[in-house]
C-alpha cells in the first residue's frame, strides 16, 4: 500500500460541505445569541438595577438543564440529532420573539422575562447534547481535534462580533416610526433573524449516521452517561475542572456593573468588554489551528486554568479600561486550551452510541459554570460587592487547578490527543474499577 499523502495526513475539515455550512450556521446563531445577552443583561440591570437580578438570569438559563439534560443526552442518542437541533432552535425563536415584544412595548415585567428565559434555557438543553454529538459525523476520520479547533474558533468569531453588535445595536437611534425599535427590540430582531437562517441551513446538512442507542427509555438507559463519566477518570477530571474554575472564575454576569459603576464606559463599553475574552479565545484557536498541541494536552489545560484564575484576579482589581481589556484577554486565550483539550478528551474518549449522553453530562456541567457561574457571581456580588467576588473568585480558581493536579495524575499525565491514547487510559482506570 503506498504511504499517505500529506494531503491525507493533514486534512482540511473544511473540504466537508456539511461541516463547513455547520459552522457557519453556528456563526450566525451564536452572534445573534451574544448580541442578545447584552440586550438582555443590560434590561435587565435598567430595570432593577440590582447584581441578584442579573445572577437571576443566568439561573433561569440554568435551571432547565437540571431537569432535562439527562433524558436529552438519551434523545440524542436515540432519535436524529440533526431533528432534535431544528426543533429546539426553533423554539427558541418564538422565545426570542415574546423578548421582542415584551421589549417593544416596554414591558417591565420582570418575572415573565425570567419564565422566556427558562424556555431558552430548556431549548439549549435540549440542543446542547445533539449538538456535540454530530460533530464527529460531519468529518472524516483523523479530522475530529482539527474539526474541534476550528469549531472554536467560529465560536469565538461569533463572541467578538456578538457583543459589540449587541452593545452598537442597543444604542441606535432610528429615524422616524421606527424609533420604536431603539434599544432591545432592533436587538431581537436581530436574534430572530440569525435563528431562522441557522435553522435553514442546518436543513442541509447531511450527518453520517452511526450506532445509536436501541433501548427503551429507562432510569439506567438515561443515567448511563453519568456512570461512564464517573467511571473514566480522565473524562471526570477535565470535565470538572472546566465546572469548578469557571463557576469561581466567571464574571461575564458582572460586567455591567464594571461597564458602568467602575469603568464607566456604557453599553458600548459593555460590548467591548464583552468581546474581549472571544479575542483571546479566537487567537489562541487560530494559533492551535496551525500549531496543535502534540504532548502534554493535560499539563497545558491545567497551566491555562491556572492563567485563566490569575487573569480574573488582575480584572477585578483594575480600575482601567486598557488594563481590564487585557485581562479579559488573557481569561479568553487561556480558556480556549481549556475548551479544546476537554472538548477532544470528551468525543474521542467515548464510544459513538454514548456521544450523546455523555455530551449531555458535559452540557449540564457546561451549563453549571457559565449559567450558574452568573447567579453565584451575582450572588456573591450582592453579599460582597462585584470587585471583591470576581477577586475571590479567580483565587478559587486557583486553588482549584492546584486541587486537581493532585486528585485527578492521570489528566496531568494525558499526552497526546487521540482517540487511542485516551482509550487506553479508560481501560487502564476500567480495570482497576469492580466489575458489576
Amino acid at each position: 500500500m503506498p504511504p499517505p499523502s500529506k494531503s491525507s495526513t493533514k486534512p482540511n475539515v473544511f473540504r466537508s460541505p456539511d461541516f463547513t455550512r455547520y459552522q457557519l450556521a453556528r456563526l450566525l446563531v451564536i452572534l445573534g445569541a451574544e448580541a442578545q445577552s447584552v440586550a438582555v443583561a443590560w434590561q435587565v440591570y435598567q430595570i432593577t438595577h440590582s447584581a441578584l437580578f442579573l445572577g437571576y438570569t443566568g439561573l433561569a438559563l440554568f435551571l432547565p438543564g437540571i431537569f432535562f439534560v439527562l433524558p436529552a443526552g438519551h434523545a440524542a442518542d436515540r432519535y436524529n440529532r440533526k431533528h432534535i437541533i431544528l426543533i429546539c432552535y426553533a423554539v427558541q425563536a418564538v422565545a426570542t420573539a415574546l423578548l421582542f415584544w415584551m421589549s417593544y412595548q416596554q414591558t417591565r415585567n420582570i418575572a415573565a422575562l425570567f419564565a422566556i428565559l427558562f424556555v431558552i434555557g430548556a431549548g439549549r438543553a435540549f440542543s446542547g447534547p445533539a449538538s456535540s454529538a454530530i460533530l464527529p459525523s460531519l468529518v472524516g476520520e483523523g479530522q475530529f481535534v482539527k474539526a474541534v479547533t476550528w469549531g472554536s474558533a467560529v465560536f469565538q468569531v461569533a463572541n467578538i462580533l456578538g457583543p459589540a453588535v449587541g452593545g452598537v445595536m442597543f444604542t441606535l437611534s432610528l429615524p422616524g416610526v421606527f424609533s420604536r425599535l431603539d434599544g432591545g427590540p432592533i436587538v431581537y430582531l436581530f436574534t430572530i433573524l440569525m435563528l431562522v437562517t441557522f435553522i435553514v441551513l442546518v436543513s442541509t446538512i447531511h450527518p453520517r449516521r452511526e450506532v445509536s442507542e436501541k433501548g427503551k427509555f429507562s432510569i439506567e438507559n438515561i443515567l448511563a452517561g453519568m456512570s461512564y463519566v464517573f467511571k473514566t477518570k480522565v473524562l471526570l477530571g477535565s470535565i470538572s475542572l472546566d465546572l469548578f474554575a469557571v463557576l469561581l472564575g466567571g464574571a461575564t454576569s458582572l460586567m455591567p456593573i464594571f461597564a458602568q459603576d467602575i469603568l464607566h464606559a456604557g453599553p458600548r463599553g459593555l460590548g467591548l468588554l464583552r468581546g474581549m475574552p472571544a479575542i483571546g479565545a479566537l487567537l489562541m484557536s487560530l494559533t492551535l489551528s496551525f500549531f496543535p498541541i502534540r504532548r502534554r494536552a493535560g499539563l497545558l489545560m491545567l497551566i491555562g486554568v491556572g492563567v485563566f484564575g490569575s487573569a480574573t484576579v488582575l480584572f477585578g482589581y483594575s480600575t482601567s479600561i486598557p488594563i481590564s481589556l487585557f485581562a479579559l484577554f488573557l481569561i479568553g486565550a487561556s480558556d480556549n486550551i481549556s475548551v479544546v483539550v476537554r472538548a477532544s478528551i470528551l468525543q474521542l474518549a467515548t464510544p459513538p452510541e454514548m456521544r450523546g449522553r455523555v455530551s449531555a453530562i458535559n452540557w449540564l456541567f457546561l451549563g453549571a459554570s457559565n449559567e450558574f457561574g452568573e447567579f453565584e457571581s451575582g450572588l456573591t456580588a450582592h453579599w460582597l460587592g462585584a470587585v471583591r467576588a470576581v477577586v475571590l473568585g479567580g483565587f478559587g480558581s486557583l486553588a482549584v487547578t492546584g486541587l486537581w493536579a493532585v486528585f485527578f495524575p492521570r489528566l496531568r499525565l494525558v499526552n497526546q490527543l487521540t482517540a487511542e491514547s485516551l482509550m487506553e487510559a479508560n481501560r487502564e482506570y476500567a480495570s482497576s474499577e469492580p466489575i458489576d
